[in-house]
């Protein structure tokens, strides 16, 4: 039997976990056990359903409360495997260690298997390189933190354990995790920066689209400008919150969408009046998707504690667009 106290890295793994709770313990059950095991709450929930936990050797609700010198068995299930294969994509791995690894994705890669691509995407490639990925809420996969689009490349961060997942989400829910990307937009911007803060969810009418609506979740995106180019720019672009398609749809929002963006921005060059219409004709015929670039991306160890900071330069595609418009007049925001 286990102490109450000293749970450690590893009181989550799997096995057979039987402790009595100390003085301390108060509150639901669900909460307790979260805490106690470091395992996240819809895991802890999930072990509940199946069964998998007994206290004075009953079984529990979520919702029970915990007392002290209560006699608390959980067994913890071997992950299973995800139904999904390993597959030999090419994948850059910029940093890895035993709780999470960073990859700088390519353009054109789905992040997770879903309807539509239900292989070749970057989990399959990291069930192939990763060797050593632990069980993330009972199945032996990748724990997808935050996403990129399949057109959208850089930086992200996937962790390999539960704890990890566990602490990550946490951070990125607290706003701890920065995230900055690089966009060329339609247009100039009015001010820089200039900080975005508009509601975003599922668009009306078209279900595959987002859009700023009054019902969505909070959302705030903040533009700097870099460079000014002929009818376009460059910005630095700054996630305070992560909604879906949500750089894209607040630079739509606000009359600059991302160049290349199929969705939010198609023919957007048209609108480019005067001498820079052939120019943006130009730029949109060079530009081969949404410029958009996860750059710089920054947050705490979720062991450790250390800050961990990682920076991509623009792609090869992106970065022969930028020569281009550079070379055409572009200058450096003033």
């Amino acid at each position: 039997m286990s102490r109450e106290s000293g749970a450690g890295p590893a009181a989550g793994g799997a096995g057979t976990h039987r402790w009595r709770a100390g003085a301390g313990a108060t509150g639901r059950l669900d909460r307790y056990l979260a805490a106690r095991l470091d395992l996240s709450r819809s895991r802890i929930q999930a072990l509940l359903e199946e069964g998998h936990v007994r206290v004075d050797g009953a079984r529990p609700k979520k919702s029970d409360a915990i007392g002290p010198g209560q006699l608390v068995e959980v067994e913890v299930p071997e992950p299973v495997p995800l139904d999904a294969a390993a597959e030999d994509i090419p994948l850059e791995i910029v940093f890895q260690d035993v709780d999470l690894v960073v990859v700088d994705k390519q353009p054109g890669l789905v992040v997770h298997p879903a309807p539509g691509h239900p292989d070749g995407t970057l989990v399959n490639a990291l069930l192939h390189h990763v060797g050593d990925l632990s069980g993330i809420g009972g199945k032996l996969r990748p724990g997808i933190v935050h996403r990129l689009d399949m057109d959208t490349s850089g930086l992200m961060v996937v962790a390999k354990t539960d704890r990890a997942h566990q602490g990550l989400a946490a951070a990125l829910k607290a706003r701890a995790v920065r995230r900055t990307y690089l966009a060329a937009v339609w247009g100039t911007l009015k001010s820089s920066p200039t900080v975005v803060d508009r509601p975003i969810g599922r668009h009306p009418r078209h279900r595959l689209r987002m859009a700023v609506v009054p019902e969505g979740r909070p959302a705030r995106t903040r533009f700097r400008h870099l460079e000014a180019w002929p009818g376009a720019s460059m910005c630095e672009v700054a996630l305070e919150t992560g909604r879906t398609h949500q750089i894209r749809v607040h630079a739509a929002s606000i009359g600059h969408p991302v160049v290349g963006d199929a969705l939010y921005g198609a023919g957007r060059e048209r609108g480019v009046a005067g001498q820079q219409r052939p120019w943006a004709a130009a730029l949109a015929k060079r530009t081969p998707r949404q410029f958009l670039h996860a750059h710089r991306l920054e947050f705490r160890h979720p062991d450790s504690g250390e800050r961990l900071t990682f920076k991509s330069d623009l792609p090869d595609d992106l970065a022969a667009v930028r020569e281009w418009a550079v070379s055409q007049g572009g200058r450096p925001a003033s």
